[in-house]
């Protein structure tokens, strides 16, 4: 849940943290199962391409979305933030008839108009 937090160069410290706590301790695998299939197909049926780093954002953005109940995606224009959140709606919406999925509505909200 850290990791989109980091700046990319802070990422090979945070690494190093976690291995001295934890020394000898791998870190799991997470078996994403047809999502990142979904994902995959989502991208290139949304005209994107589905290049690792930006479905290893998705994946945050949706590790991110089970555990706070709404967040902010920032980062400079053209940084794909609006294509990460509807691929992975458009994903999620896709994998509908499974039972831990539904299908993903989203409200985009201007931070600066909420008091």
């Amino acid at each position: 849940m850290n990791l989109p937090k980091f700046l990319k160069d802070d990422l090979p410290l945070f690494e190093n943290i976690i291995n001295d706590l934890f020394p000898g301790v791998k870190k799991p695998e997470i078996d994403l199962g047809r999502l990142l299939d979904q994902l995959v197909a989502s991208s290139k049926e949304l005209n994107l391409q589905p290049e690792k780093s930006f479905i290893d954002k998705i994946i945050q953005l949706y590790d991110t979305t089970r555990v706070r109940h709404g967040l902010m995606i920032v980062g400079p224009t053209g940084g794909g933030k609006t294509c990460n959140y509807k691929t992975l709606a458009h994903a999620m919406t896709r994998l509908k008839d499974m039972e831990i999925f539904d299908k993903v509505n989203y409200h985009i909200l201007n931070p600066k108009s909420i008091m």
